[in-house]
């Protein structure tokens, strides 16, 4: 995601499954190539290499693939084709190449997976495309102000039809390639301003001139008819390749997760992303939730360094295993499969060194397969995810949303600290799933709509509860709550009580009265709970449902600050309303998520301590072990085994509740219990 031409990565895809037996883990090597529906592991290598480039490949050969393959042994490797400034890696009869092509890279892969039956995808840059605009000027986008695009190319345009799949249908055909991973996609494109889309704009909507910033009249319609002309075109280049290309598959960077929070309609093959930057497990937590509720297959690639800044200059920092064992739980404990991207040099080598830290990591993921892959969630807590605040309110076409995907990242973040299982629920699939959790979390959102309003209402009525947040929809609430407004929501210091400390809760906060509530907490202007309190925190019966309601931000607060005492706030509120079929009695480092596959119930524990939250500590090669872990369940589980150690645990009774004791947990253990 980031703008780096070093340190980019784009493509993946698919092909016929194999007969492999349910729940079975089997070596690449001991069957035919995996469709990306069934795979769980892939290394991903990504040059985008430019004119500069005069070593391309020199250095690869059979050898070092094959001692990659051999210590690694992934499902899939994702290997560069065309990266952001739009060279192609290998001789081409359709486009242009990078400047020397000293062996055909993507012939040597393709050659050495083949004979180990290992699946080659390719990472291919889709809308940003350099070299295009500059070849082509009238390709590109043009900006508010009439000038074309350096770098994006325009979806209403002939480069898709063009250049972009005569590219991908010559690299298909000479590789015999599985598929293939389409970066700098929804991410990158930007609204176009060309003539020809104000005229089919204006044909549309009767709209005229085309409006350049939010407020002026058809802002919203306008980022509403790219979007939709980006479906089309990622519709398009995919239905003709599957014609072309049977058995080809294809992802869209980013499409269908929290960037495109849009039910899936289009026929991408499976989702995907790479997660990267500062916090990036606080990031991998939101999208792998996100995704698993997709109804597709899916999966999460972690950046195999982290960038620290110096004067003039990005720094690439390299992970240890350790670290992206740790990075890699998140994403397996939510059901999905797991990526990791590395850069080779530019002429193509991977050092041993490399490849044995890749190593590390495959076996920590394969021990864990057969009870995590394609699991599904227990339900607990839910949090929604607005998809509608965020097309109506950021100015964006799509994500990534940055900021402003804080309230939901943040409230994931509090409640997992707090030992709850937690999923994320897209606002489009809220009325399908809502009935099956115990526990809603509404985040302070400022645009949910009545829909979501509704569909909430009628869960509540029923019986659920509702833990919501933040002033826009304390105000949309207030007369099913009993609330009574004073004045508007305004900015205003706020300190919320903790254990030990205060939390401060600075923002937008809407004053309230609770004439048909309960007052739960007290907020307070300053740090002195002698005076001036007002409610924090309300508590409201509704129908045979509760709702709990905190009329400013917490999952926003939380997300830059982890406070403590706004951790244990959001603890007290939710034990308030919700009982949890287990509790978790360990250090808040601990993230738990409660998954059944194949008939049988897994509690997976992941250790988050030392995770990587800056750039002045970019890696960590020691994570301390977290516990002692003691886990209550309301019913008696009849065995309880942690995985994959093969450890049989004891069952104590303690009160009304059956307690199992884990000493410690490294990075990520699993307790498989028969309920």
């Amino acid at each position: 995601m980031a703008n780096n031409t070093m340190l980019r990565r784009d493509f993946l895809a698919v092909l016929p499954a194999a007969a492999v037996l349910p729940g079975a883990v089997v070596p690449p090597t001991a069957r035919g190539r995996l469709a990306r529906r069934d795979s769980f592991l892939g290394m991903h290598f990504d040059l985008h290499p430019g004119p500069d480039d005069m070593t391309l490949g020199r250095d690869l050969t059979d050898d070092m693939v094959e001692r990659f393959l051999v210590r690694v042994k992934p499902d899939y490797v994702q290997y560069d084709c065309k990266g952001h400034p739009g060279y192609l890696g290998y001789e081409s009869k359709v486009s242009r190449p990078a400047g020397r092509i000293v062996k055909d890279s993507l012939e040597i892969w393709r050659r050495v997976t083949e004979k180990h039956g290992v699946s080659l995808f390719i990472h291919f840059s889709g809308v940003w495309d350099g070299l295009a605009v500059v070849e082509h000027p009238e390709w590109a986008r043009l900006d508010a102000d009439g000038k074309p695009d350096a770098k994006v190319t325009s979806t209403f345009g002939p480069y898709v039809d063009e250049r972009m799949i005569l590219q991908l249908k010559e690299a298909a055909a000479r590789y015999r390639l599985d598929g293939a991973w389409v970066d700098g996609e929804c991410w990158a494109v930007k609204p176009d301003y060309s003539p020809a889309v104000a005229k089919a704009f204006q044909e549309k909507t009767g709209i005229t001139p085309l409006p350049k910033a939010p407020g002026e009249r058809g802002w919203q319609e306008f980022l509403e008819f790219n979007r939709e002309q980006f479906r089309s075109y990622v519709r398009h280049y995919v239905e003709v390749l599957h014609a072309a290309q049977p058995g080809f598959q294809i992802a869209s960077n980013w499409l269908y997760s929290s960037f495109v929070p849009e039910r899936p309609t289009l026929a991408v093959d499976y989702i995907s992303g790479d997660f990267l930057g500062n916090a990036s497990i606080s990031t991998a937590r939101l999208d792998a939730r996100y995704m698993g509720q997709t109804g597709k297959p899916w999966d999460l690639m972690a950046w195999g360094f982290q960038n620290s800044s110096e004067p003039g200059a990005v720094t690439p920092i390299y992970k240890p295993a350790v670290m992206l064992q740790q990075e890699a739980s998140v994403v397996l404990a939510q059901g999905g499969g797991f990526q990791a991207y590395f850069v080779p040099t530019r002429s193509g080598w991977i050092d041993d060194q490399r490849i044995e830290t890749m190593g590390k990591v495959a076996d920590f993921c394969r021990a864990r397969q057969s009870f995590s892959h394609k699991s599904e969630p227990v339900p607990q807590v839910g949090v929604i995810f607005s998809g509608r605040t965020l097309y109506r309110t950021s100015n964006r076409m799509f994500g990534g949303w940055g900021s402003q995907v804080n309230a939901a990242r943040g409230m994931v973040d509090a409640l997992v600290e707090c030992g709850y299982s937690v999923d994320v629920i897209p606002d489009w699939k809220l009325e399908e799933v809502m009935a099956r959790y115990p526990l809603l979390v509404l985040p302070e959102w400022s645009d949910v709509g009545p829909e979501v309003k509704a569909s909430l209402v009628t869960y509540v009525t029923g019986g659920g509860r509702l833990l919501l947040a933040g002033a826009a929809n304390v105000t949309l609430w207030a007369a099913e709550l009993g609330l009574a407004l004073r004045g508007e929501p305004h900015q205003q210091m706020a300190h919320l009580t903790g254990v030990e400390t205060m939390g401060t809760a600075n923002g937008m906060w809407q004053d309230v009265e609770a004439k048909g509530a309960t007052v739960l907490e007290w907020r307070y202007p300053a740090m002195d709970t002698r005076r001036e309190g007002l409610a924090a925190a309300t508590l409201s019966v509704l129908g045979k449902g509760e709702v709990v309601a905190v009329a400013g931000p917490l999952g926003a607060v939380f997300a830059v600050t982890h406070a403590p005492a706004i951790r244990q706030f959001v603890g007290r509120l939710a034990r308030r309303v919700f009982r949890p079929a287990f509790r978790l009695e360990a250090p808040p480092v601990l993230e738990a998520a409660l998954r059944r596959k194949g008939g049988k119930t897994y509690l997976h524990l992941c250790n988050a301590q030392a995770m990587q939250v800056a750039s002045e500590y970019a890696a960590t090669d020691y994570i301390p072990a977290a516990g002692p872990v003691r886990v209550l369940f309301r019913e008696r589980p009849r065995r309880a085994v942690l995985v994959p150690e093969g450890r049989a645990l004891q069952v104590e009774r303690r009160g009304e509740e059956w307690a199992l004791t884990v000493a410690s947990i490294a990075i990520h253990s699993a307790i498989a219990v028969d309920l």
